[in-house]
């Protein structure tokens, strides 16, 4: 198991261990916004300098924001329902809601100039996540080699995973030019896992010791993210990122369960964005984002791959990649009070097929609706705050239990909505 060297450990705990970063976050499981004042615009945050979270969002944009700390906390509550419904006999039909339904997700930016065309800075945030905890006790699965009585996988106790991610970002930023500018992030992740309840699966894997309920167990890694923005005419900015694919440490605790044994990188991602000022006073800005899940094997690849769990190119959550749309207005209503609002929009990564894996991780919503406000309680400070909610969706497709019994296993049905509400204090000099 790959440990934190103390001193780093010591540094994040109140970041990575003390709050439970985000759980299966909007855009699949990242969040659909970084910093409070990106969360009230729906996320829309790449053509604009807004605070010091540009490590997470456009470093760029630290080139342009001069001296600034922004921190933060986003009180974030998933709702998640399972059930399965049309088993033979209604032997394994079962329907039950996931306990774990509130988290606090901190934040965290700072920015200083030093010179008129250079900024040093760091942003860190919790990337994203999965958490998922359901009461076992359901079912009686004997008939499918299980115990008498189970959860809704047929394993023993309680079933759900914990993921949490947390980046630090240190961040460049260089003008090139007055009005435009690029940056870079090295971006350093650490990242915990659980699983329970998941007993069934050991007889799926080349590794059936490394599969279930063996406490967290932690990886660090790297990647890096660059970025360019610019104000085309007064009125015009746009923006464009690239963060490359962050190679992580095996979990080596569940290398029985992940592809790649124990592999679960960080997948690449870009984006592209304009933000527009048609009259003064109003900014719409738009992002266009692809996540590309499929390039990590334990998230993309098929739940119906034909290899053990824990085998290189053994199954996956499978994940589909996914195009995300960001629409956000931002409107000075007075000089100390600004108002936000957005609506964005995302593939659901997850198919029909892979609906019994994703038992443990259902990221199935798909629109998210948000309003935010940043006021001005001096020259220098100011408080955020945002709200968002994304609409409930649900996925349905044949259980895996048809492979045990086939036609008799029935049909999986997985759901979630969400809400969260945040807010965050910013000052500058």
């Amino acid at each position: 198991m790959r440990k934190l060297p103390t001193a780093v450990r010591l540094a994040l705990a109140t970041m990575a261990v003390a709050t439970p970063l985000a759980a299966s976050a909007t855009d699949g499981y990242f969040s659909h916004g970084y910093g409070i004042k990106a969360k009230g615009m729906a996320g829309a945050s790449t053509a604009m300098a807004a605070d010091a979270m540009g490590g997470a969002n456009n470093p760029a944009g630290m080139a342009f924001v001069g001296n600034r700390l922004d921190a933060g906390l986003d009180l974030f509550s998933p709702r998640r329902k399972v059930k399965r419904e049309g088993s033979a006999g209604g032997m394994l039909d079962f329907s039950v809601d996931s306990d774990s339904t509130l988290f606090a997700i901190p934040e965290f930016g700072y920015n200083r100039a030093m010179s008129p065309n250079m900024t040093l800075g760091v942003t860190v945030y919790g990337n994203g996540g999965m958490n998922t905890d359901f009461e076992g006790g359901q079912l009686d699965c004997s008939a499918a080699g299980g115990p008498p009585s189970a959860n809704g996988l047929c394993g023993l106790g309680r079933l759900g995973v914990n993921l949490e991610q947390l980046i630090v970002a240190p961040t460049l930023g260089w003008k090139i030019a007055p009005n435009h500018a690029i940056g870079i992030s090295p971006l350093l992740g650490y990242q915990k896992f659980r699983v329970q309840g998941v007993h069934l699966f050991t007889q799926l894997s080349q590794s059936p010791a490394n599969v279930t309920n063996l406490g967290h167990d932690e990886a660090t890694g790297y990647g890096v993210r660059i970025g360019y923005m610019g104000r085309i005419t007064p009125a015009v900015t746009v923006g464009a990122t690239y963060a490359s694919k962050m190679n992580m440490g095996e979990f080596e605790g569940y290398k029985g369960l992940f592809a790649d044994a124990g592999g679960f990188d960080l997948p690449e991602h870009y984006t592209l964005g304009v933000a527009v000022r048609p009259v003064e006073g109003l900014l719409v800005a738009l992002d266009y984002k692809k996540i590309k899940y499929s390039g990590v094997g334990s998230v993309g690849n098929p739940s119906t791959n034909q290899a053990p769990l824990g085998a290189s190119g053994g199954p996956g959550f499978g994940w589909d990649d996914v195009d995300v749309f960001k629409l956000g207005v931002e409107y000075a209503a007075s000089p100390a009070l600004t108002v936000r609002a957005g609506f964005g929009r995302t593939d659901n990564p997850i198919q029909a097929r892979d609906v019994s894996f994703n038992i443990l991780a259902p990221g199935v919503v798909k629109d998210h609706y948000t309003l935010g406000f940043t006021y001005a309680i001096s020259n220098t400070a100011e408080i955020s705050g945002a709200f968002m909610h994304a609409k409930r969706n649900e996925v349905t497709g044949a259980s895996f239990f048809n492979a045990f019994f086939p036609g008799m296993g029935g049909n999986e049905t997985i759901e979630m909505y969400q809400n969260s509400l945040g807010l965050a204090y910013g000052m500058r000099w």
